[in-house]
């Protein structure tokens, strides 16, 4: 027969393992493609901790860098799944589950990333986000990680389209991107992240199209010798979880993650800011050189990507949050 104290240090002990279990109910893993050392991975590392921390252990997250869990879309289909995951993305990705929602990796849709936040504010955008819920069980919780500038990454000098052309030039998978570089002159390549340094390296493709700090994560300035400030897109990209996943949290804990990698991605947009001219100076040290070019000819030759992806309509819905919208 049990003693009283053998009973007594028991019952600690099932209440210990239970409270250890629950301690690590949920599990959150944060995909990315750029490796370790870019601003948005670190960023995703803070918000580890803090989420850890803030939920005393109940959400165990897992920051996994360099496409470790595979290729974007990938990770998406698995999301749309159920799987407890998130992935920093563009907005292009999500156009074939929300085609309104590929405006925000559209050419030239604004001067500046600080004029994105009027548009991922909006009751517009919120609609949109509820919609592509709905439909996909694809929750966008942010679009606030502003990854940089797009320009163009070559073998030669480029200062107008006329200068892509016949230029295999790596980009994002999805249907906006695609259409973006084909206007601006040069042969779109849709290929993975992971692949452009090779690709490069092996001649399968010319050039690439990428913001400094990516661009240096994968050392684009060991195999190219040219940058062309073409500010073609300002890549924000935001953190999408299965819906069905994100509800089934309780509601504190969904909150203290929806705050979490809000901030993460206000960090994120920051640091990336903080650290351009750094990424200019060492790329330049390592003998690329960057150039100016006059933008109107590129924005005039990218006018026809929204009609021909299907987003007038978007874009007009947008207009009173765009810059001089309201005007």
């Amino acid at each position: 027969m049990m003693n009283r104290l053998t009973s007594t240090a028991l019952t600690g002990a099932l209440v210990l393992a239970a409270g250890a279990a629950a301690a690590q109910e949920y599990t959150l893993g944060l995909s990315t493609s750029q490796p370790t050392s870019d601003p948005l991975t670190q960023a995703m590392l803070a918000a580890e901790e803090r989420i850890e921390e803030r939920t005393d252990g109940a959400v165990d997250v897992t920051v996994y860098p360099s496409s470790q869990l595979g290729e974007d879309n990938d990770v998406l289909e698995q999301i749309r799944n159920g799987a407890p995951l998130a992935v920093l993305v563009d907005a292009g990705r999500l156009a074939p589950f929300k085609s309104e929602l590929g405006i925000l990796s559209a050419p030239y849709l604004v001067d500046d990333y600080t004029q994105y936040e009027a548009i991922t504010t909006s009751p517009v955008y919120e609609e949109w986000v509820d919609e592509l819920a709905e439909s996909s069980n694809l929750r966008l919780l942010n679009y606030n990680w502003f990854q940089g500038t797009r320009q163009a990454f070559t073998q030669k000098l480029i200062e107008s389209p006329e200068d892509l052309q016949g230029v295999r030039m790596r980009t994002i998978d999805a249907p906006i991107w695609v259409a973006t570089i084909n206007a601006m002159g040069a042969t779109a390549v849709p290929m993975a992240w992971t692949d452009v340094y090779s690709g490069l390296q092996l001649g399968s493709i010319d050039a690439a199209e990428a913001q400094l700090t990516g661009a240096e994560g994968i050392n684009l300035q060991e195999v190219t010798t040219n940058v062309a400030f073409t500010n073609h897109i300002q890549l924000f990209t935001g953190l999408v979880v299965s819906e069905e996943w994100f509800q089934g949290l309780p509601e504190d804990i969904r909150n203290i993650v929806d705050e979490e990698l809000d901030a993460a991605g206000v960090e994120a947009t920051e640091n990336t800011v903080a650290a351009l001219d750094a990424v200019q100076g060492r790329m330049e040290e390592a003998g690329v050189s960057f150039n100016e070019v006059d933008l109107a000819p590129f924005r005039e030759a990218t006018l026809g990507v929204y009609e021909e992806v299907g987003l007038t309509d978007a874009r007009e819905a947008l207009q009173p949050y765009l810059p001089g919208g309201s005007e």
